[in-house]
């Protein structure tokens, strides 16, 4: 029996082709090779697949013993140590397990004002007949949420401090340090690296303000970092602050992005001229709708507009686990030390799943829901992503609350191409827009 997939030989050629066009790269790998097959990348071998039957066994697998993380030592400076997505075996369901209650789905209900604030400050500053980006404002809307409803600052001042030091930080995070560790240095103090240590360590500090300044009064409090702080393991025991500091820019690194990308490729999908009997539609059910935000992210429509949102335009391009012994995977026997993952724009296109699979069809989620193998943007199994139903909620709230107080107009001449943005894929341009009225 094989141990690997076929698939590239180049380890040089392909790790470059991955950091820079990874849609790209894994679609041509998968044509020329089949099913599952073998990237040889600077990080190790890995081998992906498409076919659902075998994500199934991989989101599957509930031994947490037999997974580790994969390319965690050059995500460490970003997220911490102590980050639930760099955690592996007993520790990661240990972590999970805390912090699970706090993105439970009705939790975010204490949220939804937040975020329908956040989309109504961010939509306000766009004059009419001016342009902007689709990114910016869905950057501008998830950092409010952020600062807000999970790092719970509340005085307007002290957001702005929490909200600039953020940006600054995130702009200095360039794509390139999580290629290597030899991107990680930073020669007598100088270069791109120390500038980016310099604005990390201004964000870590006030969220070490943040942190003392909610600690006795957290059991009050309905924010994230007070439902952190207000947390027990099964022994009892608290979080520290450093642990919690590493969630907080987990959330902050993985979360903030992430949302605002596809807030951005929603925009740019309902704008589009092909598609302006979708927007009509959600006009009509916006138009029917009651005010309350909580209702707003009830919308079959509108949630089915996000879904098919997240079919077309993943933010991530794979999910992946690390084998700690041998494993098998369909015909092949996996040799530990192997990254094993599931190629998630590759599953979204599978056309015996979503016929037609380049459209934009919103209604396609409504008429048959997908099974948890095949609609993957957010992984699956014991290390689906624990923000998936708070990232949902605010997509839904923000979108909804932008196309009630705004007339927008699409200002490109086609599809935007998709490229790497820090450690998450989006567009290339932004997505370029203007205000009409």
């Amino acid at each position: 029996m094989p141990s690997l997939p076929p698939g590239p030989r180049s380890t040089l050629l392909t790790s470059f082709a991955v950091m820079r066009e990874p849609l790209g790269a894994m679609t041509r790998a998968r044509d020329q090779f089949g099913d599952p097959f073998t990237l040889p990348l600077a990080h190790g071998k890995l081998v992906l697949t498409a076919d659902p039957r075998l994500a199934r066994e991989i989101f599957a697998i509930q031994d947490v013993e037999l997974f580790d993380t994969f390319g965690s030592t050059t995500l460490v400076p970003l997220f911490g140590q102590h980050s639930l997505l760099l955690m592996a075996g007993e520790p990661h369901r240990r972590e999970r397990k805390l912090l699970l209650p706090p993105f439970h789905g009705e939790r975010m209900r204490a949220f939804s004002e937040t975020m329908a604030e956040a989309a109504r400050r961010a939509i306000a500053a766009v004059a009419p007949d001016q342009e902007f980006l689709a990114l910016d404002l869905g950057l501008r809307i998830s950092l409010d949420v952020i600062v807000r409803a999970v790092y719970g600052v509340e005085e307007g001042a002290l957001v702005e401090r929490h909200t600039q030091a953020i940006v600054a930080m995130l702009d200095a995070a360039l794509p390139i340090f999580n290629a290597a560790e030899i991107f990680q240095r930073a020669p007598f103090g100088l270069g791109p690296w120390a500038r980016f240590l310099r604005r990390s360590d201004d964000v870590d500090r006030l969220l070490y303000e943040q942190i003392d300044r909610v600690r006795d009064r957290a059991g009050e409090r309905d924010d994230i970092l007070s439902m952190m702080l207000s947390a027990r393991y099964e022994d009892g025991s608290r979080m520290t602050d450093r642990d919690i500091r590493d969630e907080l820019r987990t959330l902050l690194i993985a979360g903030h992005e992430t949302t605002a990308t596809t807030f951005a490729s929603a925009l740019e999908e309902l704008h589009r001229p092909e598609n302006a009997h979708v927007l009509a539609r959600v006009h009509d059910e916006l138009a029917q709708a009651p005010d309350a935000p909580e209702e707003l992210a009830r919308l079959p429509y509108l949630g089915a507009v996000i879904d098919e949102t997240l079919r077309l335009h993943p933010v991530v391009e794979m999910v992946l686990r690390r084998l700690r012994r041998p494993w098998r995977l369909g015909d092949y026997e996996l040799p530990a030390g192997t990254a094993v993952g599931v190629a998630l724009p590759l599953v979204h296109q599978r056309a015996d799943l979503y016929p037609d699979p380049t459209r934009f069809h919103p209604q396609r989620m409504l008429d048959r829901k997908p099974g948890a193998s095949e609609f993957v943007p957010f992984g699956g199994g014991i290390r689906r992503c624990l923000g998936a139903a708070l990232s949902l909620h605010e997509l839904r709230i923000a979108l909804a609350v932008t196309l009630r107080a705004a007339t927008l107009d699409l200002r490109e001449p086609g599809p935007v191409p998709i490229v790497r943005r820090r450690v998450t894929l989006g567009p290339q341009t932004g997505v370029r827009m203007r205000r009409v009225e």
